[in-house]
């Protein structure tokens, strides 16, 4: 971990307190798996609201986060440090959306988000490397949450026959 990225440099802007998740991205181990919990409380927060306008404020968030992203990483001077996390909380909370509302729906989004997120299969992988700065933060794990949803959409019809 970049030895700047403190609970000082957290504190020193808010778009670097949300970029790095509250301080979950400040976790030594799976700074990403730590933010994707985060996305648990996002989706907390939100579930209580009707369906449309939870899905235009995680796009208002996506957008805002595309900015912080790329603000906290030029401030790191890195390109996707590992401790900006906005990114996997925000789209953490989209495949929530999808997931059935259970403890087992739960965790099979959780694994199924962190598997794409980690693996990176095209285009997660192409964006990954080709889509720079905030978008390209944003956007990577955007794809892995279409890829989560797309599985859970997939479980839940074969599930339900």
């Amino acid at each position: 971990m970049n030895a700047r990225v403190n609970l000082a440099f957290m504190k020193s802007h808010w778009s670097h307190l949300l970029a790095l998740g509250f301080g979950s991205g400040l976790s030594p181990i799976a700074p990403g798996t730590a933010g994707t919990l985060v996305g648990f409380l996002l989706y907390g927060a939100l579930c209580f609201l009707p369906v449309a306008v939870q899905l235009l404020l995680l796009a208002l968030l996506w957008i805002l986060g595309v900015w912080i992203c790329d603000h906290t990483a030029h401030q790191l001077r890195q390109a996707d440090p590992a401790s900006i996390v906005w990114d996997e909380i925000v789209a953490f909370a989209l495949v929530l959306q999808l997931a059935p509302h259970n403890v087992l729906g739960f965790i099979a989004a959780f694994i199924l988000f962190r598997l794409f997120d980690i693996w990176k299969p095209f285009p997660v992988s192409w964006a990954d490397r080709h889509v720079k700065g905030g978008l390209g933060i944003m956007l990577d794990d955007l794809l892995a949450a279409g890829y989560a949803m797309l599985v859970l959409w997939h479980l839940q019809g074969v599930l339900h026959g």
